[in-house]
């Protein structure tokens, strides 16, 4: 390339005329060559940027009950799931802590959320747990293998095991889990129904 910056710029008729060596006729083919795939790259990321940016907005209007650009800092949480986002309680904190004014009004505003979900986004970062995955850690919990754990089970290891869950948690787990016919979660349909697939 250095060679190229160099070289006078040089249109194909110039180029008979100098008797230009073909190794430089090759690193300049090259060079344009690069510069069209730079430039189509460019293009297709101004096109996801663009997409992403009307996915956030469209998922930040659903929250916006006042229609002026801003929501209740607890829904921050619900409209980055809505993206396919998955993060921890700490890195959600995280989130809000950037996106939120200096002096905390309770609002989040869309020019402070666009650029951090945008690039939180392009970084792929906070991608839901893989469908195998989880169905091992539940099949780690189920000692006999029968595929199903009772209601009581659930409880017990929410309450009493790792991180324990909230009441409010809990509750949404169990409505959503367990079948009230048999009051035990058939955790195999129940993690095939909960995996969010990437688009």
């Amino acid at each position: 390339m250095e060679v190229l910056r160099n070289m006078p710029f040089l249109g194909w008729g110039q180029l008979m005329q100098n008797k230009v060596t073909a190794n430089q006729c090759e690193m300049l083919y090259e060079y344009r060559r690069t510069e069209e795939e730079v430039d189509r790259k460019s293009f297709q990321g101004a096109i996801v940027v663009a997409e992403f940016h009307k996915k956030i907005k469209e998922a930040f209007e659903v929250f916006d009950h006042e229609v002026n650009n801003t929501v209740d800092v607890r829904e921050i949480g619900t409209i980055i799931r809505s993206l396919g986002c998955c993060p921890s309680e700490g890195e959600l904190h995280d989130l809000i802590a950037e996106v939120e004014e200096e002096e905390p009004t309770g609002y989040v505003r869309f020019e402070k959320f666009l650029p951090v979900m945008t690039k939180v986004l392009l970084e792929r970062r906070y991608r839901p747990i893989p469908e195998d995955i989880l169905l091992r850690a539940f099949q780690a919990l189920d000692p006999l293998k029968r595929g199903f754990l009772t209601k009581e089970e659930l409880i017990k290891y929410m309450t009493e095991e790792g991180e324990p869950f909230s009441q409010e948690e809990m509750e949404e787990m169990l409505s959503a889990a367990i079948d009230p016919e048999s009051n035990t979660i058939h955790y195999k349909d129940y993690v095939t129904m909960m995996v969010i697939e990437e688009n």
